[in-house]
């Protein structure tokens, strides 16, 4: 059938290399969407191939005589897009042209001269354009990934402008936009979108391309230690929750219902209050709230060592607030972390931890896994249980604590290469680095942000049947972040193509007034 050749986009496919690429129907009604002109969000799930539709609409820009430029919020992942436009378009040698801060000023404007299509960071265009050192009016297309960032003052904002006051065309990428009408709303009027592109692996043409994945949440006790240090704290932190609430300063008198989010809005609302006696009783409650609560979060979900590791950054502190000195000095406080470090020196852990390595012990045996962690200390204490239990584990971090880009660029290399099958992750594995596809994914923790479990979904089963397993430890927050990842990932479905309508009824209403009677367009 023509519609699923590479052929139904000619004759723009003679710039791409596509040997022994799939042709996916998906791709190229989306790709044929793009080659309308129209500022276009293309919204697909991680691993779906929105870097191939990127490359199609690059090819149509070249045809027309136009320069293109594809932005990306990382080094890396400009880095990577550089990579795969130098493999699959057919262009001459120094066409494409990488670009970041990395690169001095003056010859960036002699790189972006010469290109034909730009790979670079979005603050190193902003700069240039700014500097006057680079014209949008060569342009024809902008590709943003991650495009969900275009938000407030990031530099997708302003290049965002540049290009609609110089009539470039707009392409959006992201495995979501967010799950809130209002941001949606905006990130579509900041990139002057006029049709949107939205598939979930459900949709009739990208199922029949999808291999399934297998999804199962495993659900953990949190055992007697745990147990036992949630109730030394919880009252404490019930007590000073008490206080403000008595204070008229906060609504919840429940602290394990309380959305972190109104903890940070009731943060701003004390910090801008006038009477200084007042807003400093408030903030000493406030602030043991904040600690105390992280501590309790840090037990219940993330591990004894995670706890006991923040607990030790407290006391390590050089500057120690009253209010550190106070919750350090707690007797109930003490008990929990010497409660903690016994567990510890005798072997012990939170049984989800151990639930985790078992999991990936018996279920994936000879699979590459990819486990995604939300804090340091857990990842540093899950690589160190694997490796013990003969499961070769590396951990994968960001930018601090003396690990470098030449770090991480080795830790994937040496994972790509299977010289360990088991990646311990932050956040940073989730978008921005070119990390390989893997057999399975471990949730360590639910995460609230639709954004982000997709994009970690995303992971699993690129070239093969994927595995998502999401750890649960019952009766704590973990429970809750499960329901609202999966209630905001179908949010996010209904509103963009709710908001998609809208703009197709307005393209439609601005068509048919410019229109007489007879189909003739009005002078």
């Amino acid at each position: 059938m023509a519609a699923t050749k590479w052929e139904a986009l000619s004759p723009y496919d003679s710039l791409v290399n596509l040997e022994g690429v799939e042709p996916r129907e998906y791709q190229i009604n989306i790709a044929k969407s793009v080659f309308s002109g129209k500022n276009t969000l293309v919204v697909l799930p991680t691993g779906l191939g929105k870097t191939l539709i990127s490359v199609f609409a690059m090819a149509k820009c070249l045809y027309g005589h136009k320069k293109a430029l594809i932005l990306a919020p990382t080094k890396p992942l400009s880095e990577q897009h550089y990579v795969t436009l130098s493999k699959m378009l057919k262009v001459e040698s120094g066409w494409i042209r990488l670009l970041t801060g990395r690169v001095a000023a003056k010859e960036r404007m002699r790189e972006e001269d010469d290109a034909r299509i730009i790979v670079a960071t979005p603050q190193t265009i902003a700069n240039d354009i700014k500097a006057g050192r680079l014209s949008m009016w060569d342009f024809g297309l902008c590709v943003f990934d991650e495009c969900h960032r275009a938000m407030g003052k990031y530099a997708y904002t302003f290049v965002a402008d540049e290009c609609k006051e110089h009539g470039v065309q707009i392409m959006g990428m992201t495995a979501s936009p967010g799950s809130k009408k209002r941001n949606i709303e905006t990130l579509v009027a900041i990139l002057g979108i006029e049709s949107i592109e939205i598939r979930s692996r459900f949709d009739p043409d990208v199922a029949k391309y999808v291999l399934g994945k297998s999804n199962e949440v495993v659900y953990v006790d949190k055992g007697p230690v745990v147990s036992r240090i949630s109730s030394l704290l919880a009252p404490i932190i019930s007590e000073h929750l008490a206080k403000l609430n008595g204070m008229g300063l906060c609504p919840f008198k429940n602290f394990e219902t309380m959305p972190k989010g109104r903890l940070i809005e009731i943060g701003r609302i004390i910090s801008g209050l006038k009477a200084e006696n007042y807003k400093f009783a408030a903030l000493q409650h406030y602030v043991y709230i904040l600690d105390l609560l992280h501590a309790y979060d840090m037990a219940n979900v993330e591990g004894l060592y995670p706890f006991v590791s923040y607990m030790n950054s407290l006391e390590m502190r050089e500057k120690k607030s009253r209010v550190v000195q106070s919750i350090l000095s707690n007797q109930s406080v003490k008990l929990a972390v010497e409660a903690a470090r016994a567990a510890l020196a005798s072997g012990e852990e939170h049984p989800k931890m151990r639930r985790t390595v078992e999991v990936i012990r018996d279920k994936f045996p000879n699979s590459s896994v990819i486990v995604f962690a939300q804090y340091r200390s857990t990842t540093q204490k899950l690589a160190e249980m694997l490796n013990s239990s003969g499961i070769s584990a590396m951990q994968f971090v960001g930018k601090k604590e003396g690990v470098t880009i030449a770090d991480q660029q080795r830790v994937i290399a040496d994972f790509r290469a299977g010289k360990f099958r088991v990646l311990v992750a932050t956040s940073i594995a989730e978008e921005g680095l070119d990390i390989p596809g893997v057999d399975a994914v471990v949730f360590y923790e639910p995460v609230p942000s639709e954004i982000r479990t997709i994009q970690r979904m995303g992971r699993a089963g690129r070239m093969n049947f994927g595995n998502v397993v999401i750890m649960v430890a019952r009766g704590t927050k973990d429970e809750r972040y499960l329901l609202v990842s999966k209630s905001r990932e179908g949010k996010m479905h209904d509103i963009v193509s709710q908001i998609n309508e809208s703009l197709s009824k307005k393209a439609f209403n601005h068509y048919d007034s410019n229109m007489d009677g007879a189909g003739q367009r009005l002078l």
